[in-house]
């Protein structure tokens, strides 16, 4: 098989190549910049042409960063290996590598729905697939864009209208860029926080289409400011210049907000489960239509979509901390040292 699960990442040993490695390596290629999956002290990069500024924003800009455009093939050690979109965040990438016949998929973290930010997710068709399961449960299922959008403008205007500043919590990278797309036109006076627009900027300068949106400024906090809506991260709230726009609500923006223990867990006054990750009507459909012979299944709830897949006769197999679970190696796959 053209891959090994090791605790530094997945190989590739013929090409020498390790996919988002957790520890330094010679050659890395990078699915996306999020920070489980883009580190530090690589030798070599190799990402997407979209994600290559970002990725040089997140880990530093004396990296040594290629980036090559969607369906670009490199040629190493006669393995061809290509990436595909995701659809999980800007310049998020499948990594397809090929050799002798046989075609491996490593799907990274990925997402079915389009968002109308990041490129539309690019369905592959292989013979082993490599996939995330963050929310392989039937509990999550999406709804569409415009119910969330409505969902949070209504929320924004309850608080408004009780004289509340409204901190909706999201992550830097993907999910406040999508929010801003989504909720620009439709919230007068969109803020977001310094950190978020500093993304903003990479991710505009990587040729995305980022609405702009007003940035806090917490030196001088105006009538405006209080009772609007405002893109945070969500270590913001409860800080000293919070505190300057006080009264005020939260909300999270998360897939984790369709579990309704989230939202008590999280002191919430509302969730909103808007994820970049396939629900679970998507990650089926992905596995189903690769027609892959083998999966392998990562991050998040690998054991139990691994059980679902075999039980609707699909071979799969979990794989937990860069290794196969014991008693799940066969011949074709051996856990690397």
């Amino acid at each position: 098989m053209l891959i090994e699960f090791t605790p530094s990442g997945i190989f590739c040993p013929r090409a020498g190549i390790y996919i988002d490695p957790s520890r330094s390596v010679d050659k890395a290629v990078i699915t996306h910049s999020h920070s489980d999956h883009a580190r530090k002290g690589s030798r070599a990069y190799l990402t997407s042409r979209g994600n290559a500024g970002i990725l040089r924003h997140r880990i530093g800009t004396s990296a040594s960063i290629e980036g090559i455009e969607f369906g670009e093939e490199v040629m190493i050690n006669g393995v061809s290996i290509s990436l595909y979109p995701a659809g999980h965040v800007p310049g998020s990438a499948q990594v397809r590598l090929e050799f002798g016949g046989e075609v491996c998929v490593v799907t990274g973290d990925y997402k079915t729905e389009s968002d109308g930010l990041s490129e539309s997710f690019e369905l592959l068709r292989c013979n082993v697939l490599v996939t995330e399961s963050t929310f392989a449960l039937p509990l999550f299922k999406w709804d569409k864009q415009e119910i969330i959008r409505d969902s949070v403008v209504d929320w924004w205007k309850r608080n408004s209208a009780k004289g509340l500043t409204s901190f909706l919590c999201a992550y830097s990278l993907g999910k406040s860029q999508r929010l801003i797309k989504l909720l620009h036109r439709h919230i007068p006076h969109l803020y977001v926080h310094p950190l978020i627009e500093r993304t903003n900027d990479a991710v505009r300068r990587s040729g995305y289409d980022v609405p702009e949106a007003r940035v806090m400024n917490f030196q001088t906090v105006t009538k405006e400011m209080k009772g609007a809506l405002s893109i945070v991260p969500p270590s913001f709230t409860g800080s000293d210049d919070a505190e300057k726009l006080a009264p005020y609500t939260k909300a999270f923006a998360s897939g984790w907000m369709a579990v309704r223990g989230s939202r008590r867990s999280r002191n919430a006054g509302a969730g909103f489960p808007v994820s970049d990750h396939a629900d679970w009507n998507g990650l089926n459909e992905v596995v189903r239509q690769s027609e892959a012979e083998r999966v392998f299944v990562v991050h998040g709830f690998a054991d139990e979509f691994s059980r679902w897949l075999n039980v609707n006769g699909i071979n799969a197999t979990p794989v937990r901390g860069g290794t196969l679970k014991p008693g799940t190696e066969t011949a074709s796959v051996r856990s690397g040292g």
